[in-house]
């Protein structure tokens, strides 16, 4: 017996996709990490712009010579390292015991070993060290080189999704990506993932601001009840 199709699919994500890809033009090509130095990328960037968090995880190679030279340096040291970024005292002590407790578990100082793990047994593991979040785990999962499916979720793509009107005012990272997820194509790769993860950042820092959205400018306008909302209280 043939199951009966659907009776509504929802392609508003694929659309959503295409206008910003139009609108934009196709984000640079991500140089992919190993899974530790995106884990430790990840964890030092949260709330801080991406060009300075570039520029500290290049400081601490170059700097510590190796990430094992890193786990062994002391609090102080950490923090002076990475003090540019936002918090770094708590992140420099949550990125030694992460760095610590890694290598305790696995004999050594390295992630390799995720490649054989399912992705939820990844992320579920990833998110035990204090300081990693849903965001950092599906970071890890989908930027580096384990290209898993996943959906990061960062401040821009929270604010872009609550206003589209996909979750409420209320929804977390976590049940943003499992909306996210939902919609997505079960044909896009974690390739494709990505792109849409910039693509929305991009339109978060560029024209969907969080103080003062450039609504008028928008290629989501008709799609978007909060900026429809903006453009009559406008008019």
């Amino acid at each position: 017996m043939m199951l009966a199709a659907p009776l509504f699919t929802d392609t508003r994500l694929e659309e959503i996709h295409r206008r910003l890809l139009a609108y934009y033009g196709r984000p640079p090509e991500r140089d992919l990490w190993d899974p530790l130095k995106q884990f430790i990328y990840s964890m030092l960037s949260s709330r801080t712009k991406t060009e300075i968090s570039l520029e500290v995880i290049g400081h601490l190679e170059e700097r510590f010579g190796s990430w094992e030279n890193l786990r062994d340096a002391s609090i102080p040291e950490i923090e002076d390292a990475i003090r540019v970024v936002t918090f770094p005292e708590p992140k420099a002590i949550n990125l030694k015991t992460a760095l610590e407790e890694i290598t305790r578990r696995c004999g050594s100082l390295s992630l390799e070993f995720l490649k054989g793990y399912r992705t939820d047994k990844i992320r579920s593991w990833l998110e035990r060290f204090d300081g990693v979040g849903v965001k950092t785990s599906a970071a890890v999962v989908n930027f580096s080189t384990l290209r898993r499916r996943a959906m990061c979720v960062d401040s821009h793509h929270l604010r872009v999704t609550q206003r589209l009107g996909f979750v409420g005012r209320s929804a977390d990272a976590r049940e943003t990506e499992r909306r996210l997820m939902e919609m997505a194509p079960v044909k896009w790769a974690p390739e494709m993932l990505d792109e849409h993860h910039s693509l929305i950042k991009i339109h978060g820092q560029q024209i969907c601001a969080k103080n003062h959205p450039r609504c008028g400018a928008c290629p989501l306008l008709d799609l978007c009840p909060a900026g429809a909302g903006e453009e009559r209280a406008s008019g």
